[in-house]
């Protein structure tokens, strides 16, 4: 695989290069020069196969010669372990359920495959490889699981004070040994920003190995490919269906994500970007000018991003034109008392529950139905599990949920994270001095 910035197509690099730097010292976006084209026979294959399976072969066709087909393979059973049903709710809609992951997030894919493919490319090296990664939520407890304990790396997850809730906090800031939590006074826009000035920066980079395992590193978009084949892959007859899918929205990978795997064959109608009040997206849509806000806090608030950094990626798949973007995607916002109603509708009518992220995601699969008319089939993605909102949910349905037990053990550890103001300057005198780092 070859990738260039996408703020210079001009200068390829390798997956390697790519993986291991996090982001282009333009600050751009790396992105592949090519998307392979899935085989004919790889769908008609698609019903029967296993999300390992799926995933083994989909990593084998965007990996190519980057890494070898046996160590392809280790990582896909090593990192994608755990299943990703596909349920029918109502007539039309399925909800796919992507927190069946150690952390219960749909960020367990990208985490995981990652700590393998970094593990991989730096197994020669004399040096640490430090990741920087900003969450607004489940990005950091799944990153900071998906890596402990991985030799030769070190972790600094940075979250922002008292947006985040109590048990994602504890996933994130539990852990110790290699993985180091900063609870920064700020939103997620100022913790991503944070990161993404101390990947260019020439100073820490010259004394550090750096690079990031949020979204911006393509590595954890991959991985996300993998799930949308499955999901196509368990409707009844899809081959035969108009399939649209709607994706809770935030930092906008989990988006480009199904882009990518719509450009390498996927035969999905359409898409719908489904977020809260922040909604620089649907805006863009609408509109076809982009304008960044100040991130409020909402209900859920893993997507409460103001200035989604991959959308540097979805203007490219489509060449910067906002008409053939358009053709393919959607987009609308819905506030806190909607997403509330929606946790509540779906459980009386359906004994199902959603967590505030996925109640977004139904929302828009909602609107999709109700814009296009003729849609056979809608899948929206379920992204957590709903016990690690308990306040949110519980107060909607009138009844408690059970925790998993790898929720129950997060609860029961002390946070251990470091408090710091919103200033680079602060952060980069850490990552000097800091002999952990060297």
């Amino acid at each position: 695989m070859r990738l260039y910035s996408t703020k210079d197509p001009n200068e390829l690099i390798t997956l390697r290069e790519a993986v291991l730097q996090g982001m282009p010292l333009d600050n751009g976006l790396y992105m592949p020069l090519e998307f392979p084209r899935l085989p004919l026979q790889f769908f008609l294959d698609l019903s029967g196969m296993t999300l390992p399976e799926i995933s083994f072969e989909i990593g084998k066709s965007l990996l190519g010669d980057d890494v070898p087909e046996t160590e392809i393979r280790r990582m896909v059973e090593s990192a994608i372990n755990f299943d990703a049903p596909l349920v029918k709710i109502a007539e039309k809609t399925y909800v796919l359920e992507l927190f069946h992951g150690p952390t219960l997030a749909f960020k367990d894919f990208g985490a995981r495959f990652m700590s393998h493919l970094m593990a991989y490319f730096i197994k020669d090296s004399d040096r640490k490889l430090n990741i920087l990664v900003a969450t607004s939520g489940d990005t950091g407890s799944a990153v900071a699981n998906g890596f402990f304990r991985i030799p030769g790396i070190n972790v600094v997850v940075l979250y922002p004070s008292g947006k985040v809730s109590r048990i994602q906090e504890k996933q994130i800031a539990t852990l110790g040994e290699n993985i180091i939590a900063i609870e920064v006074t700020g939103t997620f826009d100022d913790c991503q920003q944070l990161v993404k000035q101390a990947l260019i920066d020439n100073d820490v980079n010259h004394k550090r190995m750096l690079t990031s395992a949020n979204s911006i590193n393509i590595s954890r978009l991959i991985p996300q490919t993998f799930y949308y084949f499955y999901g196509y892959a368990q409707l009844p007859n899809p081959e035969k269906k108009k399939v649209v899918f709607s994706v809770p929205s935030g930092n906008l990978g989990n988006l480009t994500a199904g882009l990518m795997a719509k450009r390498m064959g996927l035969p999905i109608y359409k898409f719908i970007a489904a977020t809260n009040v922040n909604d620089v997206v649907p805006c863009y849509l609408e509109r076809g000018v982009f304008k960044s806000k100040t991130s409020v806090q909402t209900i859920s608030n893993a997507m409460d991003v103001g200035n989604p950094s991959n959308f540097a990626r979805i203007q490219n798949l489509y060449d910067y034109s906002w008409p053939r973007l358009c053709g393919d995607l959607m987009g609308a916002s819905f506030n806190d008392q909607q997403t509330r109603e929606a946790i509540r509708e779906v459980y009386e009518k359906h004994k199902y529950i959603l967590d505030p992220h996925g109640a977004v995601g139904y929302l828009g699969l909602k609107f999709l139905f109700e814009e296009l008319g003729d849609v056979d089939q809608g899948i929206f993605l379920e992204t957590a599990h709903p016990a690690k909102f308990p306040e949110v949910v519980e107060a909607e349905i009138n009844t408690s949920i059970p925790i998993p037990e790898s929720l129950r053990k997060s609860l029961n550890k002390k946070v251990s994270s470091i408090k710091m103001e919103n200033q680079f300057s602060v952060l980069k005198e850490f990552l000097l001095s800091d002999s952990r780092f060297n």
